[in-house]
């Protein structure tokens, strides 16, 4: 960071961190202002200005959830660079196949896994708008956490039969919905005892950045 933080400041830098490194997603203004006692939204958002000014987060307009690290927004290597370390960039994932499997690999980005809390196994493309609100857009690199253990609320990259996509998971009995953060896309509903879906793993993170064919 340019220059230091008031406490205040690291106050409100720190609990961005903690919800990213937590949810996978960054908070809104309200939940902000209800962590750390503010008396408004307003107040969190002129500490969210100070903080972009001081060079520690860059806000998105137009997403209730638009805050991201600098440190997070790398870009990937060249394509062509020796894919010698680094998280796998995923692109369009073929129907039934693994989803690191080599052909949908695109390249690597050079972040080591443990950057990311729980660590990352690899970067998802981000197709379409339906996680806008959370400020997942088109072209991001979405960092994901292989696991088939997901809590409500969460952020998971779901396979539901021929399709892989990103949205918010809940679970009521054998019923599992899969929610969009954007008003204009319906939930998916999915009756486990008739249909099959797969969770490939839960986003730790965002990178800003990517290009060519997306997913997501």
């Amino acid at each position: 960071m340019a220059r230091p933080l008031t406490q205040r400041q690291q106050n409100v830098y720190d609990f961005i961190v903690k919800t990213l490194q937590d949810l996978g997603y960054p908070p809104t203004r309200a939940e902000i202002a209800r962590a750390l006692g503010f008396r408004s939204p307003n107040a969190a958002e002129e500490h969210l200005r100070a903080l972009e000014k001081k060079g520690a987060i860059r806000m998105i307009a137009g997403t209730s959830r638009g805050i991201r690290l600098p440190a997070q927004e790398q870009e990937p290597v060249a394509e062509g660079d020796a894919p010698l370390q680094g998280l796998a960039i995923i692109g369009e994932v073929a129907a039934g196949s693994p989803i690191l499997a080599a052909e949908h690999i695109d390249r690597y980005c050079p972040l080591p896994p443990e950057y990311f809390t729980p660590r990352a196994d690899y970067l998802l493309r981000v197709r379409g708008l339906s996680m806008k609100d959370v400020g997942i857009l088109e072209g991001d690199l979405l960092a994901v956490h292989r696991t088939e253990r997901v809590r409500d609320g969460q952020i998971v990259v779901a396979r539901l039969e021929d399709e892989v996509t990103v949205k918010r998971f809940q679970r009521s009995g054998h019923v599992v919905t899969l929610s969009a953060e954007n008003s204009e896309f319906a939930p998916i509903e999915v009756d486990l005892r008739h249909q099959a879906l797969e969770i490939e793993g839960i986003g730790v993170g965002v990178i800003r950045g990517g290009s060519g064919q997306a997913l997501g």
